[in-house]
């Protein structure tokens, strides 16, 4: 058994398995604990202009990927015509950086807003490094390996299909430079921490919303008295 077999065989699986499971577990038995736990109320500026580049750029790269791996040919196609395929990379580039732009406000906001840093838990720490590695990782490699766009669908989208149909064929990833690898692995590490995070009620939002009891929040607010003169 190799490195290869390790990290894109055996590790794969295992995150994957972790993601359902927990997720599923956190649903069912503590649904209590699937909230944002937004920190809106403590620090709202640097929040928003933060968030929103960096949700906007990420899912617009994902959803980007997502048609790569379900509809190959179709990338293919449209890659076909130079004009376009400069397109798309720039286009895939662009939506990086804000992305990685966004981030780098989420974390310098968690560093500095001394209110933000007292409900910051190790977790969330965690998930932002793996958020930082994942983006920048892809940023580079979009930067020193070209038109990822199109081999992507001859490398990326069958190996993926072989995981999910658990015959993997790693030896579509082995010759991969390092960088493109650590990006592959560090996100099934993201997809190994999600469940235990505040970010698992991505995935469960709405429907776990629908079924759960009712929750009542209580607001309490200490009232200073001032002695009268």
């Amino acid at each position: 058994m190799d490195w290869n077999t390790i990290f894109f065989v055996i590790w794969p699986y295992i995150s994957l398995t972790i993601l359902v499971v927990v997720t599923i577990y956190r649903s069912i038995v503590r649904p209590f604990t699937i909230s944002s736990q937004s920190s809106q109320l403590l620090e709202n500026k640097r929040l928003y202009w933060g968030s929103i580049s960096f949700h906007y750029g990420i899912v617009l790269v994902l959803l980007g990927h997502l048609v790569a791996l379900v509809i190959p040919r179709s990338v293919v196609l449209w890659n076909s015509v130079p004009l376009r395929l400069y397109l798309l990379e720039i286009t895939g580039l662009g939506l990086g950086l804000w992305a990685l732009a966004g981030l780098l406000i989420l974390i310098f906001r968690r560093a500095t807003v001394r209110r933000v840093q007292v409900v910051t838990t190790p977790m969330d720490v965690v998930v932002l490094v793996a958020l930082l590695v994942s983006v920048v990782s892809g940023v580079l490699v979009a930067t020193l390996y070209r038109f990822g766009s199109t081999w992507f669908t001859g490398i990326f989208s069958p190996y993926l299909l072989s995981l999910a149909t658990f015959s993997p064929r790693v030896e579509l990833v082995a010759p991969l430079p390092w960088l493109i690898k650590v990006h592959v692995i560090n996100n099934f590490v993201l997809a190994a921490i999600f469940p235990f995070s505040r970010l698992v009620h991505i995935f469960t939002y709405p429907i776990g919303y629908l079924i759960r009891p009712w929750q009542i929040v209580l607001w309490n607010r200490k009232i200073r008295t001032q002695r009268s003169q």
